[in-house]
Order: C-alpha cells, then sequence, then structure tokens
C-alpha cells in the first residue's frame, strides 16, 4: 500500500529520526514504515542540520538560486557526455551509466536514455535451492525481530511458495543459530494491590468479537531503563488484536493509561467497553472522568482470576518477550521511541495464528472489504 501522498506529523518525522540516528537502518525503516527512502533521507538530513523539517529553515536565497544554476549546468554536462548513447542497446547504456555513476545522478540518466533503472542494479546470482530456501529463512527470522518459531516461519514460506515442513526449517534454524526469544526463560509475575471495584465482569471471556473497538482491553508492565523500572501501558482491540494505544512511563499509575488513551487515533466515543483487571492504576478520577466522557462501559476481571483478561496477559507476554525481555534501555527517550517504533511493527508487520496468520491491520482491512461486498 502506497503512502504518496501522506501528510506526517512533525512528532512522527522525529520519532523516525530518532530510530536512524540510534542505529536502526534506513532499509528496515523504508520496509515497515512504507515511506519512500528519499523522504527518509531529507527527514533525516533537515532535521540533523537545523532542527528543522522545513526546506527554508536548512537553506538560504543564494543557495537555492546556486543549487539551481549547478543543477541546470550538471543536466546540460551529462546530457552532453551521454546523449550519444541514445540510440544504443541496454547493455551499453548500463555501461555507460555505470562509468558516469560518480560524477551524475544514476536517476538521471536513466531518464534521458530511457532505460528502467532497476536493469542497472540488477545482478543475477546462482544460487542452490537449498541456498535460496536458507537465506529465506534467516530473512523471515531476522525480519520478525527474532522471535518467529517454525510455525510462523512455515506460514511466510507457504506465502512464497515453498513447501517445506517445519522439521527441516527447525535443522536449517539450528544450523545458523536462529534462537527464538520464545525459548528463553519467561517473566515472573508481579503482584500488586487490588482493586476492590464492585464492577461486573461484562467481557465473561467473549473475547471474539464482530467489530472494532467493541471491546477494548488494557494492561501496564514494567522494563528496565538504565537499571530502574519504568512502565508501559497498552490498549488493545479485541476485534483484531491491534494495539490503538500505547504509552511509556517511569511511575505505575493513571496518568500512564490517560497518555495511552490519548494516542488512539480513532474516536474514543467509538469505544463500547474497556476492560481491565483490578490494578488500582484503572481505578482513578482521572480514567473514570474518560470514560464517563466517551460514555465508555467498563468491565472488571473477577479477583485473583487472570483468566478474565487472558487476552490482554497473553499479549503482553508477547510484548514482554518480543521487546522487553533480557533488554536494559539506555534512557526513557531511547524506550519511547524503540516503543513507537515496535507497535508499528507489531500492527502492520507480526503475523498472529489467531488471525489466520495475518497481521491485526491486514486483518482488519480483509473483514472490512468483506463487509462491503
Amino acid at each position: 500500500m502506497s503512502n504518496r501522498g501522506k501528510r506526517y506529523t512533525k512528532e512522527f518525522k522525529k520519532q523516525i529520526v530518532e530510530l536512524i540516528n540510534n542505529g536502526k537502518g534506513p532499509t528496515e525503516i523504508v520496509r515497515e514504515y512504507n515511506i519512500a527512502r528519499s523522504t527518509v533521507n531529507k527527514w533525516v538530513k533537515d532535521y540533523n542540520s537545523s532542527g528543522s523539517f522545513k526546506a527554508k529553515d536548512n537553506r538560504t536565497d543564494e543557495e537555492n538560486e546556486l543549487i539551481k544554476l549547478r543543477k541546470e549546468n550538471q543536466k546540460l554536462k551529462m546530457e552532453n557526455d551521454i546523449f550519444k548513447a541514445s540510440g544504443a542497446d541496454n547493455g551499453t547504456k548500463v555501461a555507460i551509466i555505470k562509468a558516469n555513476k560518480d560524477k551524475y545522478s544514476i536517476s538521471a540518466m536513466c531518464k534521458i536514455l530511457k532505460i528502467n533503472r532497476s536493469l542497472v542494479y540488477y545482478e543475477p546470482k546462482e544460487k542452490s535451492c537449498d541456498s535460496k530456501l536458507e537465506n529465506e529463512i534467516i530473512t523471515i527470522f531476522k525480519n520478525s525481530r527474532n522471535n518467529y518459531g517454525t510455525r510462523k516461519i512455515k506460514k511466510k514460506l507457504d506465502k512464497k511458495g515453498y513447501q517445506v515442513s517445519r522439521r527441516r526449517i527447525g535443522r536449517i534454524m539450528r544450523k545458523y543459530g536462529l534462537v527464538s526469544s520464545y525459548t528463553v526463560k519467561q517473566y515472573k509475575i508481579h503482584t500488586s494491590k487490588c482493586n476492590e471495584e464492585k464492577v461486573k465482569n461484562i467481557v465473561n471471556r467473549e473475547f471474539d468479537r464482530e467489530k472494532t473497538l467493541e471491546v477494548v482491553v488494557s494492561d501496564l508492565t514494567y522494563v528496565n531503563v538504565k537499571g530502574k523500572w519504568n512502565y508501559i501501558c497498552i490498549l488493545l482491540d479485541l476485534y483484531n488484536r491491534e494495539i490503538i494505544g500505547y504509552a511509556a512511563g517511569k511511575n505505575k499509575d493513571a496518568d500512564l493509561v490517560y497518555k495511552a488513551f490519548t494516542r488512539i487515533q480513532y474516536p474514543l466515543e467509538d469505544i463500547e467497553i474497556l476492560h481491565t483487571d483490578r490494578g488500582n492504576e484503572f481505578k482513578n478520577k482521572l480514567i473514570d472522568g474518560l470514560l464517563t466522557t466517551f460514555n465508555i462501559n467498563r468491565s472488571l476481571s473477577k479477583k485473583g482470576c487472570p483468566y478474565d483478561n487472558a487476552v490482554a496477559e497473553a499479549a503482553f507476554k508477547v510484548v514482554k518477550t518480543e521487546f522487553a525481555f533480557n533488554r536494559i534501555f539506555g534512557s526513557f527517550e531511547e524506550l519511547e521511541y524503540l516503543l513507537f517504533d515496535y507497535v508499528n511493527w507489531y500492527n502492520n508487520h507480526r503475523i498472529h495464528g489467531s488471525l489466520d496468520y495475518l497481521t491485526p491491520v491486514d486483518y482488519r482491512i480483509l473483514m472490512s472489504d468483506k463487509k462491503v461486498y
């Protein structure tokens, strides 16, 4: 799906720049966020130079005029140098472009010579069937952020046309030392005070829902930031297991829950039910006021019964394992932009067994299209 013409907020651009400045590769950004590489490069260059994304803040009038003149002059020189090859075959054109790539833009030369840019970069490689399969498995595993096991890797391979057993996938994973995060020791649950409020369990363990925002579940968990516990809150739509709201904070309180609500991109009045456990962070005047304002019904699990909030518990096991386990964040700011990045990956790229191995966003779009027809 193309994002051409989409407008991005300043906050979103800053998060992307922070990810790249702290080591995330531009290729991953382009793939996971569906943003043109040229757009990403411009954001990084502009913001790192002037702290602004506006072109006028990054160039003077004299520089703009000089750039314009240089471009015109460069174009004339380039046309003069390579125009004689305009009637040649594609092989000759590619050779000339590669010979002049240090002098001129490859895109501009391709345009003048009327040749597809992909031909310049294409290099045929001879690989055996086993080598191709192994490379596919390694790529899928790395793109899953080291989280997928044999079952999900097999589903991804099926979509690419490979017929291979989970046992064979397991052998290849062992060969290259690909160990899923789920094979390591899990978190121990921290007990906390209980909310004794007399609120019914409306959801009643009926976790399969027919429409978006019918039931939203939430929970909080802890993460290690420079040796100190910080916390994250996630709001999950039961319909397609999509994270619709999230926040990081230094305290486990109602302010963190409220902050997660402010990240929701949907109208809050569309949420019918908020279901949580009996943590005291969900019982607060701030949260009560929010729920009353947007006419959101409350549902609470029974005391000492984690099964009543099983989907939220399962989702947080995923987050803990894939995002927070065995990781110490260097700063609170690092926690925030990496959480932003993880939520995007979770919603748009991570396949879910409960959704027939679709991503939450793909499932929502697919079911919406079916309803239309």
